[in-house]
């Protein structure tokens, strides 16, 4: 597999297979919106679009980057989300880097958002579609978040070899700027066990795929048959 790692700048063709990796946090608290029930998740363009499909749609749960807004009902937090109630919702989500990551590759093929949480089911589907060439979308800090660099080269190399070793990129990541910033509150919306949950490698057994609805990029979970489903006796 030709793997290929990009800031969103960089992004001068439309690729045909994208992993968008947000570790911190957007793509942590995607898994945990699934995990708590969510049907699926709206990424949206701006603020402005968020509070509009959510004036549209009271019934949907808007999130964002950063403190508590009007007009939004939850913050870009795992640690937070993941006390909230979301079965059968539908959740709007806009981030700084993660969901503008994921619209930057909106016309790709496949599109696959991903982070520690989900990454050996991502590794899995990357495996099952056999593609030749992957870019990985690396979002935050234009294109130099080492927790999201560290945690596609991990992908990666899950893909090419299952048994490779998470223990070196999970200590990259721990090590990051993102981190050290939530661990010290110096980013708003946070909760105190947010770059541990961030660092939970393979919480949840489920890939993420983007695909465009209705003119809106929408992500939802992706169960991916673990190796041994289906393997006889």
């Amino acid at each position: 597999m030709d793997a290929r790692f990009l800031g969103i700048a960089e992004l001068v063709e439309v690729p045909p297979v994208a992993v968008v990796v947000d570790v911190m946090r957007a793509f942590t608290v995607a898994g945990w919106a699934f995990a708590q029930g969510a049907e699926k998740i709206v990424l949206a363009e701006s603020l402005d679009e968020a509070l509009a499909l959510k004036d549209r749609h009271p019934e949907w749960v808007a999130l964002k980057d950063g403190p508590p807004a009007p007009g939004f009902d939850a913050v870009n937090s795992p640690g937070l989300l993941r006390s909230v109630d979301l079965g059968g919702r539908t959740v709007v989500q806009k981030t700084t880097a993660g969901t503008v990551g994921a619209l930057a590759v909106k016309e790709a093929s496949l599109v696959l958002c991903a982070s520690f949480v989900v990454a050996e089911a991502t590794a899995r589907l990357l495996r099952e579609r056999r593609s030749d060439s992957v870019t990985f979308v690396v979002t935050g800090e234009d294109g130099q978040a080492d927790e999201d660099l560290a945690c596609a080269q991990y992908i990666a190399a899950r893909t090419t070899t299952p048994g490779a070793d998470a223990a070196d990129f999970l200590r990259r990541a721990a090590e990051s700027r993102a981190a050290t910033e939530l661990a010290e509150g110096l980013r708003q919306g946070v909760h105190p066990d947010d770059v541990a949950l961030c660092l939970e490698l393979d919480r949840f057994p489920f890939a993420m795929a983007a695909t465009l609805e209705d003119a809106l990029m929408v992500l939802r979970p992706c169960a991916v048959p673990s190796p041994t489903d289906g393997a006889s006796n």
